[in-house]
């Protein structure tokens, strides 16, 4: 991708709308997109004790921010 607000980053904020993580994967950054999968992960089997319904929406905008300000070097 080639900078911040360019097609590929809107395109991979998109992705993220589905499954966070995959924007970060269609940018080549494969540790973000597990980190970011695994937050998600996580905060979806913590919605049975309650805190995951805090969790989950801050996993989906953190996800969709990063893709959509990442800057390849």
């Amino acid at each position: 991708m080639s900078q911040q607000g360019s097609g590929g980053n809107v395109l991979a904020a998109l992705c993220n709308l589905f499954i966070p993580g995959l924007g970060q994967l269609l940018q080549g950054r494969l540790l973000a997109a597990l980190a970011f999968f695994l937050f998600w992960a996580i905060a979806g089997a913590l919605v049975w004790v309650l805190v995951g319904w805090v969790l989950l929406p801050i996993a989906y905008l953190w996800s969709i921010i990063d893709a959509a300000r990442f800057k390849a070097d």
